[in-house]
């Protein structure tokens, strides 16, 4: 008999990724980009393991939005307790939340996740460092529970994605992730462990050398966000425009 599911409207999952995570990001960040050097997402419809780093606050709010490029799944993540108490709103959209430090939280991941992942089109996305890390980090220091699930599996896939918060040419930041090559599941815990870690960490590498480039054209826009400085400042530029009977440009850098 499989495992209960953990609570998840799917009517609210859609409300937040849509009205409330993609809005944020297209208000506090330059532009979400995925590379163009990314490897594609599983089509099978086996469920998928989504492992990422985890960089910083934004990270959640990135996997509602890169939910929409694993199309027909009913997606679900991971989050601690704490956290959890004080956003509310993510616990009927599929998160659920986890004591990081005892035995009865490792035990209610593995259990939450196996609900999760023994049915097909089914995804769960985690942030597999468990803590925040700085992208430049290595070793990783995966936590070993994505590694117990990923054995744990009968089918499916471990998709690793690379996540980076950087600053290019504008006031904003550029919210940047990488897709790597899907694994396949079973097998021994500690030996998935290390190959989950070996893949996300080249796919950070590879995610890195995009975001030196500071080069739009090796990403895929995904949400085009805010340009400028705003204020009394922007509103100068606009009028110097208007008179010279230019079409403002608020960029810093200048549109790509």
């Amino acid at each position: 008999m499989p495992y209960p599911l953990p609570p998840r409207s799917a009517w609210w999952f859609d409300f937040v990724r849509d009205r409330v995570a993609a809005p944020y990001l297209r208000k506090h960040c330059h532009a979400v980009r995925v590379s163009r050097a990314s490897a594609p997402w599983p089509t099978d419809g086996a469920p998928v393991l989504v492992a990422m780093n985890h960089p910083s606050w934004w990270d959640p709010l990135l996997a509602f939005v890169l939910s929409r490029q694993l199309a027909g799944y009913a997606h679900f993540g991971v989050i601690d307790a704490r956290m959890l108490a004080k956003y509310p709103i993510l616990a009927k959209a599929g998160i659920f939340g986890i004591d990081l430090d005892s035995r009865r939280g490792a035990a209610a991941f593995l259990r939450n996740g196996r609900a999760v992942l023994e049915r097909p089109r089914h995804a769960l996305w985690v942030t597999a460092q468990g803590t925040f890390v700085d992208v430049r980090t290595r070793p990783l220091g995966l936590r070993p529970g994505v590694g117990h699930l990923a054995a744990a599996m009968a089918t499916g896939w471990v998709v690793p994605v690379a996540l980076e918060m950087g600053f290019w040419n504008e006031r904003a930041p550029e919210a940047l992730a990488r897709v790597g090559a899907a694994l396949p599941v079973g097998g021994v815990a500690k030996e998935q462990s290390q190959r989950i870690e070996a893949a996300l960490t080249v796919t950070l590498d590879g995610l890195a050398e995009d975001s030196r480039s500071r080069d739009p054209a090796r990403f895929a826009t995904v949400i085009q966000g805010r340009t400028g400085i705003g204020g009394v400042y922007d509103l100068w530029r606009r009028l110097k425009s208007a008179v010279r009977g230019k079409r403002f440009d608020p960029t810093h850098g200048g549109a790509p």
